[in-house]
């Protein structure tokens, strides 16, 4: 019988490569411990993405490759999940209980850009956690109305100072629709705006999250400069159709949050195919692998693509999103997928961002 050591038990662990990561557990620093006890074998691995719902076929898989070796009559794969702090988040007022947040943005409106970010932030409570949500949509807030919370709803004072945000689906929501009247349009110059976001920001008093996902308003302007400029993003999600003029757009917004260093995680492409309910016909309403060519131009990766359903427009506006209405339905899984991609970005990308820059904007 073949003496199992260390060494032995990592080249194993090294032909198996996260699906999120892409790089095998060693590589990609998540062994924290080999333990060796005669024929037993037990291995402790640390991701740093919420993934709650892969960890147990993950560990199963490695358990099996382990139980494989020479020597091993028993093997244990124990993981768990450690998400860290984004670098600059901490130096932010009102961001302290905040590690990481996600800007989830489009170019144009009209792609599903809230409804991505709804069920973003959904999938990631789903896999473990802590989640809230920034309904930056000054103009347009929807946030409200997909979470369920009924018109009218006000969020608390604390210490005269804080807005509570309101939890609903295990997720914290704060939106500039709970201050206002539903009825009333945000007729506000770019300054008003600015303002408005730095305030809800800042004075959120948000709780212990692992993740704040900020719903951005289209296109490229002062909230997006504003959000670049005072508030440490780890990393932006862009939301796009197939259709050329959505992904003209949406190739600003790439641009945009390079000029201003805020990595850009990667693509979401929506309505990226249509199935017939009555004969099953899928056809490519607005294009075909839009999201692919502009995630390849760019050198990010498609997250998710997602068909056009009036399943996933009924279940936003009923206030509770595919992703929690129904969970273990296919476009649900998508969802799950795309989470664990996001968080997995992130903590690829810790390692080469760079400190936010001062923007100044010139006329030539």
């Amino acid at each position: 019988m073949s003496a199992v050591n260390r060494a032995t038990v990592e080249a194993v662990l090294r032909q198996y490569t996260d699906p999120y990561l892409n790089q095998d557990p060693v590589s990609a620093g998540c062994v924290r411990a080999i333990e060796i006890d005669g024929v037993s074998v037990s291995v402790h691995l640390e991701l740093g993405y919420a993934a709650a719902l892969f960890q147990n076929g993950w560990a199963q898989t490695l358990q099996m490759a382990i139980e494989g070796l020479n020597g091993v009559a028993s093997a244990s794969v124990q993981i768990t999940t450690v998400i860290r702090p984004h670098k600059a988040v901490g130096q932010i007022p009102g961001l302290a209980n905040v590690k990481n947040i996600v800007a989830v943005a489009s170019g144009k409106g009209g792609v599903g850009k809230s409804t991505t970010a709804a069920n973003l932030a959904l999938a990631l409570s789903r896999e473990g956690a802590r989640v809230g949500i920034l309904d930056a949509d000054i103009y347009g807030p929807s946030q409200g109305v997909m979470f369920g919370i009924a018109e009218g709803t006000r969020p608390k004072i604390k210490d005269q100072k804080w807005f509570v945000p309101i939890e609903a689906h295990g997720i914290e929501v704060m939106s500039m629709a709970f201050l206002t009247d539903d009825n009333t349009p945000m007729v506000w110059r770019g300054p008003m705006v600015s303002g408005a976001l730095l305030q809800l920001v800042t004075q959120t008093a948000w709780n212990d999250l692992d993740y704040l996902v900020i719903d951005m308003p289209p296109g490229t302007g002062d909230i997006q400069l504003t959000l670049a400029q005072k508030v440490p993003v780890a990393g932006a999600v862009i939301v796009t159709t197939p259709q050329d003029l959505a992904l003209l757009d949406a190739k600003k917004g790439v641009e945009m949050f390079r000029k201003v260093n805020i990595p850009v995680l990667g693509v979401v492409e929506n309505m990226a195919v249509h199935i017939c309910s009555n004969c099953g016909h899928a056809e490519h309403l607005f294009g075909e692998g839009g999201g692919e060519k502009l995630a390849t131009q760019y050198g990010v990766e498609l997250l998710a693509s997602l068909p056009l359903s009036m399943l996933i427009r009924e279940q936003a506006d009923g206030g509770k999103p595919t992703a929690m209405a129904e969970p273990e339905s296919q476009i649900a899984m998508v969802y799950q997928e795309l989470a664990r991609h996001v968080g997995a970005r992130i903590v690829l990308q810790e390692s080469v961002s760079a400190p936010m820059p001062d923007i100044s904007v010139s006329e030539d």
